[in-house]
């Protein structure tokens, strides 16, 4: 169950889930919006995902997305969120 907070967050950046069916924007997955995020927010937009999800979720649900065969999250953002999430959250 999503968290008030992590609803309104999502509402607050719905123009980043434009393929998503009207008002359901809500029901993304976890890995689908820290993706999102990371690869189109800015990073006001990031640290707020930080503070509404925890810099632990975060790192756990992109540990096992770029576990993943398929990768999503552009190359470049990912070896920086690599390096740091490694130092932040381990």
């Amino acid at each position: 169950m999503r968290t008030q907070e992590i609803k309104d967050f999502i509402r607050k950046h719905e123009g980043l889930f434009w393929y998503s069916p009207e008002n359901k924007e809500e029901t993304v997955s976890d890995g689908l919006l820290v993706e999102t995020i990371i690869n189109y927010g800015t990073l006001d937009d990031i640290r707020q995902l930080f503070k509404v999800m925890g810099i632990y979720r975060v790192a756990s649900v992109f540990r096992q997305m770029t576990g993943r065969k398929s990768k999503n999250i552009y190359p470049e953002l990912r070896r920086y969120f690599e390096l740091y999430f490694n130092k932040y959250a381990s």
